[in-house]
């Protein structure tokens, strides 16, 4: 009833409006109430006028910034570096939700510091953390950055492998962390971490089986 009594002020401040406002010629009365009248009509049919309003709330969307993270990228890079005041200060912003002001600090970073590969990683998963986990261009830019800087750096393609699970690429994903497993040695701190995500993924969408090449003729 209520929004039947709504549409019933409108069309009268309209009308108030043509006339009183817009010094609409009293000929076109019957014509722009027509047009007013043949508008409610619409809405009548297709509105639901008697609906209740409903209130809806944005829903959050999850980022990969948490403490497992730091602890990855610890194990995977320099902690008492040149990079770690820079990396540290970014977690705090990212923890407080200043997600924007953390990617932002990290880029003045790599402008200081443009050879740090630890700093590039750390940029790169900041941007993603930025992105509501989404993998940028950009986030691409400073992992692959990176890895050209220190080319057996886990850094660089675990975080990239991570960045794709995240955006729901676990085909990419996975072919970048069984490369490194592959190139990573068993004593590695990173290794259990990187197996232990591999099988989870295993589970949750199975690699597809390679067909074997038949011989040519067959």
């Amino acid at each position: 009833m209520m929004g039947w009594i709504i549409i019933f002020l409108f069309v009268l401040a309209c009308a108030a409006a043509l006339i009183f406002v817009g010094k609409m010629p009293r000929p076109t009365y019957e014509i722009t109430a027509a047009a007013l009248l043949l508008g409610i009509a619409g809405y009548a049919w297709q509105g639901h006028p008697g609906m209740a309003g409903v209130s809806i709330e944005p829903t959050e969307k999850p980022n990969s910034f948490d403490d497992d993270t730091i602890d990855a990228r610890n194990e995977m890079g320099e902690r008492f570096g040149t990079a770690r005041e820079w990396l540290v200060f970014s977690d705090s912003l990212n923890r407080t939700g200043k997600h924007g002001a953390a990617a932002n600090y990290l880029r003045n970073g790599v402008r200081e510091h443009p050879d740090d590969p630890d700093l590039w990683v750390g940029l790169g998963n900041a941007l993603v953390v930025h992105a509501d986990g989404v993998i940028t261009p950009a986030a691409q830019f400073a992992f692959q950055k990176a890895a050209d800087l220190s080319p057996e750096h886990p850094g660089p393609p675990f975080f990239l492998g991570l960045a794709y699970a995240q955006s729901g690429k676990i085909d990419q994903a996975r072919a970048i962390w069984t490369e490194l497993l592959a190139r990573s040695s068993e004593d590695a701190p990173w290794r259990a971490d990187l197996e232990s995500r591999l099988a989870t993924m295993e589970k949750i969408q199975p690699s597809l089986p390679v067909k074997p090449e038949l011989p040519t003729g067959q």
